[in-house]
């Protein structure tokens, strides 16, 4: 016979370190936002930013990303890539030989059945 053993105290510390989760603008329990916020799209990426933008939780977003070393995405409203915060993504291929311009887009309203108070 198998038997079930939960240990409540790791689960309570970490619900209560990773509570801030619940209050992000980016979880919309479905999933779908997820791919903007690991898009190879120079567009998408600055729309996963401007969600962050107004996210009342993005310090805690961003310093847990920093703590778990996130390889790649958009955490707290700055992009990883390595590891390592980057200002912008580059693009595949040879560099251009004058910088690309910074993308700045307003937040993209969500769907009224998305949207939370």
């Amino acid at each position: 016979m198998l038997e079930l053993v939960i240990d409540n105290t790791n689960s309570t510390a970490a619900l209560t370190n990773e509570g801030w989760r619940a209050r992000g603008r980016c979880r919309d329990l479905v999933g779908t936002l997820t791919p903007l916020f690991f898009s190879e799209n120079f567009y998408e990426i600055a729309r996963a930013k401007a969600i962050c933008a107004a996210c009342p939780v993005v310090s805690e977003c961003f310093d847990a990303a920093k703590a778990r070393h996130e390889p790649w995405g958009v955490w707290g409203g700055e992009l990883f890539e390595n590891g390592r915060v980057c200002r912008d993504k580059r693009p595949r291929g040879r560099p251009p030989r004058s910088g690309h311009p910074q993308f700045v887009i307003e937040e993209v309203p969500l769907p009224p059945d998305l949207a939370r108070a």
